[in-house]
């Protein structure tokens, strides 16, 4: 059983009897997508279920949390290969799985006006779910896995709702969304959506418990390397310009989509299947040239424990990673999978890091990790 608040059956029960029914007006409550209000302890609690139940996939095995661990920052605890293990332990896809820590953070899409090349006003695309920004919310995003063959690879909504009509917990949904609500497809999905985003809302996902955050309250101190390393993030290192730390809640990203430059990933299946294979992320999305190569910058809560890195896995160290930011530019072998659009900003490619200024950094991406 998980750290998050749980509510038992019974109290629910007493609950609606003394409420006649309804929901106290004073009560903590969550409007889901059809504008239901629904008790938020109780809809956290059955997506707490909804995301660790292995009979949700085809064939059974699989749930969220088998890609997405808590003991492993929400990330697949298996790291020996780029990219996640479908339920039929034959499959995989073409892209690393994302952590799902911190999540919660990450704003819906828009589009804000910045400087282009030359001063020109270029519109930029900042937020969204998946790395290619697909999914608008964490709900959307949650309906996707199920039905992605290379995944939980159900055939249909249909099916993830008959499984959960033969779970144990069918009548706690029923409770929560009406009795006979599982008869009605559309709506039922809609709802398994609303509860497991709701519970990768809840502080479990975003505990902010790191040394970091406990530097910040004065509760403990960096050592000299990690102190080091915050100020080459802030400033050689040049990190903090995609990768900032000045909002309120400090999660480490903009949420802007960039070409960096990732090489291709020789040990991907997709790659070994077709050499010529290409991931354009954004642009696959969007439709225009202009976005081929561009992925959403990442949160870094928990970085150290979430190996592999990049959209591809191709990375399995964060020191790999930061050689490769350091010297992507002179002396870093592979060239871009995506040639188009690639950021140039600042000295990304030759930052000149000595090997002790990047074991520094990596020192201070170690405290972002939550602690228990």
């Amino acid at each position: 059983m998980s750290k998050t608040t749980r509510i038992n059956k019974l109290a629910y029960i007493m609950s609606l009897i003394l409420l006649g029914g309804c929901v106290a007006e004073d009560a903590n409550v969550t409007v889901v997508s059809d504008g239901t209000e629904v008790v938020t302890a109780d809809l956290e609690f059955l997506g707490e279920r909804l995301f660790n139940d292995t009979n949700l996939s085809s064939p059974t095995g699989q749930s969220c949390a088998s890609c997405h661990n808590e003991t492993t920052g929400f990330d697949d605890p298996n790291n020996s290969q780029p990219t996640s293990l479908g339920a039929d332990g034959i499959s995989v896809g073409t892209r690393n799985s994302p952590t799902a820590s911190y999540a919660a953070h990450t704003p819906e899409p828009s589009t804000v006006t910045r400087a282009g090349p030359g001063g020109a006003p270029v519109q930029v695309l900042i937020g969204g779910l998946f790395l290619d920004g697909r999914a608008a919310t964490l709900e959307e995003q949650a309906k996707g896995p199920f039905l992605n063959p290379a995944e939980m690879a159900n055939a249909s909504e249909a099916d993830v709702i008959e499984s959960i009509r033969a779970s144990d917990y069918a009548e706690d949904f029923e409770l929560l969304f009406g009795e006979g609500i599982l008869d009605e497809v559309d709506r039922s999905y809609d709802y398994v959506a609303d509860s497991i985003a709701a519970f990768e809302r809840t502080a479990l996902f975003s505990p902010f418990t790191a040394k970091f955050d406990q530097v910040a309250e004065n509760t403990a101190i960096f050592t000299e390397a990690e102190a080091r390393g915050q100020d080459l993030f802030n400033g050689k290192a040049q990190c903090n310009r995609c990768h900032v730390s000045n909002a309120e809640t400090v999660v480490f990203s903009e949420f802007e989509y960039h070409n960096i430059g990732v090489p291709s990933n020789m040990l991907l299946a997709a790659f070994i299947a077709d050499p010529g294979f290409i991931d354009n992320g954004l642009g696959d999305v969007t439709g225009d040239v202009r976005d081929n190569g561009r992925f959403r910058t990442p949160n870094l809560r928990n970085i150290a424990i979430t190996a592999p890195y990049m959209h591809n896995g191709i990375f399995t160290s964060l020191t790999d990673v930061i050689q490769f930011y350091n010297t992507r530019d002179t002396t870093f072998p592979q060239p871009p999978e995506v040639m188009q659009n690639l950021d140039q900003g600042g000295d990304i490619g030759e930052l000149n890091l000595t090997v002790n200024e990047v074991a520094d950094v990596v020192a201070f991406l170690e405290t972002l990790t939550d602690v228990p």
